[in-house]
């Protein structure tokens, strides 16, 4: 390999090096935010919602207090259907995504597990263990339910949230 070649990328990998190191540091400060805030510790106790999504729901609406209900939320992030209606007909198109979509792809990752998750127990014979998410994977889409359960999850977080709960599973 030429000289120049080997500088480039000696340079490259002293970089990389910098680099990762930056990002450990910057986990180890989001992971002791997390611990002491109580709201980021509630939306992690949500199927689905890991570190990284919890505490940016937690810093971005606070105590979701700026939304009316869920919905509000969930439109905010852009997880639900435009509307093109007119004469009292009612149309619902595609998700509008025109909210944060840092948040609204995390949130949909997150829902991407639970929902590999139901379809790898649904295979292994046994219950998935979530009934809506098991109905919607017979008549809809992967790519529909994740953004249907993300929708789902937007307004779980906000009642969390705004009524200061921590999520508890229903019995199946």
């Amino acid at each position: 390999m030429p000289v120049l070649t080997i500088h480039l990328l000696l340079d490259f990998k002293d970089e990389y090096q910098q680099l990762a190191e930056r990002i450990k540091q910057l986990e180890l400060h989001l992971k002791a935010w997390h611990k002491q805030s109580e709201r980021s510790q509630r939306l992690e106790s949500i199927p689905g919602v890991g570190l990284h999504t919890a505490t940016a729901i937690a810093a971005t609406i606070d105590n979701g207090q700026d939304f009316k209900n869920g919905r509000q939320f969930a439109a905010y992030l852009g997880l639900v259907p435009r509307q093109a209606s007119s004469g009292g007909k009612e149309r619902l198109l595609n998700i509008s995504k025109r909210g944060d979509g840092y948040i609204r792809s995390l949130l949909i990752h997150g829902d991407r597990t639970v929902e590999s998750h139901v379809r790898r127990r649904l295979m292994a014979g046994q219950p998935g263990g979530n009934p809506w998410v098991e109905q919607l994977l017979q008549r809809c889409h992967i790519n529909e339910v994740a953004v249907a359960l993300a929708n789902k999850m937007a307004r779980i977080a906000w009642v969390l949230l705004t009524r200061q709960e921590i999520f508890r599973r229903i019995a199946i």
